[in-house]
């Protein structure tokens, strides 16, 4: 128990964190690619469900690594261009020890300051964290239904999910070996 207390505050220092992530960049420049971590910041949570019946979260979150967004102007408004990084979905317990999904979409913070002067910009942005989710966790969502929820900012444990680049004049990636790598793939 004395062991396993000690590796918990080691994880929750954030000293030993900063240490981790400057060495996985370190591993990973030597792999020839730049790697970020996009620390969320809370914004909002919408609430809805997974396949009609499993409750699902989804934190619409800011960090300025994230591309801000940008307006096209087009006959009868404006385009716009929101760019977002998402998590892997996460499954937590929630109050009673009932599990739930937990998606992070993080956009800029500039589009959490305009959603929250407008609605129309706030239910664009809501939707277009609905969409990804959809498309890339391949799952359905209850859009008619969802929700934000009041007075909550984020739901869950944060995680700090990375954005990886190749760099110039890197190494080439190594030809997949079975996946005997115990680093992800590209």
């Amino acid at each position: 128990r004395a062991l396993f207390a000690e590796y918990a505050a080691e994880l929750a220092d954030p000293e030993q964190r900063k240490l981790y992530e400057e060495e996985v960049a370190a591993l990973e420049r030597e792999r020839g690619v730049e790697v970020r971590f996009v620390h969320p910041e809370a914004g909002y949570v919408l609430r809805t469900s997974q396949a009609g019946s499993r409750r699902c979260y989804l934190n619409v979150c800011s960090n300025p690594q994230v591309g801000a967004p940008q307006a096209r102007p087009e006959p009868g408004g404006h385009r716009w261009a929101l760019p977002y990084s998402l998590a892997p979905g996460r499954e937590e317990l929630g109050r009673g020890g009932r599990r739930r999904l937990v998606y992070d979409v993080v956009f800029h913070p500039a589009a959490l300051r305009l959603a929250a002067r407008s609605a129309r910009f706030r239910r664009l942005l809501s939707d277009t964290a609905l969409e990804a989710v959809e498309r890339h966790c391949a799952v359905q969502l209850d859009r008619a239904n969802a929700t934000v929820l009041r007075g909550t900012k984020y739901k869950g444990v944060p995680q700090a999910p990375v954005i990886r680049t190749p760099l110039p004049g890197g190494p080439p990636p190594p030809p997949d070996d079975d996946g005997d790598s115990p680093l992800p793939p590209f």
